[in-house]
């Protein structure tokens, strides 16, 4: 406890480590989309039918709630999804701690959210995080393709919420230690986010682009 409580683990975490957690965020995210635009390149046959309009089209479908079929046929997991997204997504860029942080290091600000609201969004991350763990162990569909990468990454994800949510309140652990805990699992997640499944956050843009055109060729819809 001692040491989560230390001047030196802070200093180490919001030094040394948050440079490495963005470089390799950033150098791990370039070098996977590169990679994947390589292999696109290989393959004549994709990127001459790349189509901007049916990329476009495919992308606003599949980015509104129930503008798909698939969106339809599952509205609670619909729901539970996009909250999940946009809560895990915006919570932490808006944040208004979070905006401190940026203005103290690189004198960069922006509009920052309300902290009752981003209360209620952190808590949605947490609770939308355990439904998706349960779901993973009880619904049959799921938990037969699901792996232990799968709850180590829902893991990566869930962690930095609660550890900030408990540091903000100041419940459980000291504030230091648990303001340590949760630098540590955001550069976790930082690092983690070129090199799992995470990184759909990124690649969603690129297979919704080749999918949507690929659909397009064939007349039809990819949702």
């Amino acid at each position: 406890m001692e040491f989560l409580t230390s001047t030196a683990l802070y200093n180490i975490l919001r030094g040394p480590l948050v440079w490495i957690a963005f470089i390799v965020f950033i150098g791990g995210s370039i070098y996977r989309v590169k990679s994947f635009i390589d292999l696109v390149k290989e393959d004549k046959t994709i990127l001459p039918f790349i189509s901007l309009k049916a990329t476009l089209r495919s992308l606003l479908h599949w980015l509104v709630p129930f503008a798909t079929r698939r969106w339809r046929l599952k509205p609670v997991f619909t729901i539970m999804t996009f909250l999940f997204h946009i809560c895990l997504v915006f919570t932490p860029i808006l944040l208004l701690s979070h905006n401190i942080l940026w203005y103290e290091s690189w004198g960069i600000t922006w509009w920052t959210l309300p902290e009752n609201t981003a209360d209620i969004m952190t808590l949605i991350v947490i609770f939308t995080s355990i439904f998706f763990f349960l779901r993973r162990i009880f619904a049959k569909e799921v938990k037969f393709v699901t792996f232990t990468s799968d709850y180590i990454i829902l893991a990566i994800s869930f962690l930095p919420f609660l550890t900030g949510f408990l540091a903000y309140h100041q419940w459980l652990l000291p504030h230091k230690a648990m303001l340590n805990l949760h630098i540590l699992f955001g550069e976790i997640m930082l690092i983690a986010i070129p090199f799992t499944r995470l990184f759909h956050m990124i690649s969603f843009f690129l297979t919704r682009s080749w999918m949507g055109s690929q659909f397009a060729l064939w007349h039809s819809r990819d949702w």
